[in-house]
């Protein structure tokens, strides 16, 4: 069984908050595709796919520049 990871849920919240800003940043580190396909996941679920442009487009370019064969964040 996988585990689950909390990030997804932190960054929903810090989105309910109203701090899209913050949202964005942690969006850039975030851990794996994984994680940002589960906060995109969460986010349709919960209604706010499409309210912040600027988070949507993050979550968009954060999968496509960790999802490219050669590039991967050191640990």
């Amino acid at each position: 069984m996988a585990k689950s990871t909390q990030w997804p849920g932190k960054v929903l919240a810090l989105l309910k908050g109203g701090n899209s800003s913050a949202a964005v940043a942690q969006i850039k580190v975030a851990p794996s595709v994984k994680e940002l396909e589960q906060l995109r996941q969460a986010m349709v679920t919960a209604g706010m796919a499409g309210r912040w442009p600027d988070v949507d487009s993050a979550v968009a370019d954060n999968i496509a520049a960790l999802s490219a064969p050669r590039l991967h964040r050191s640990p």
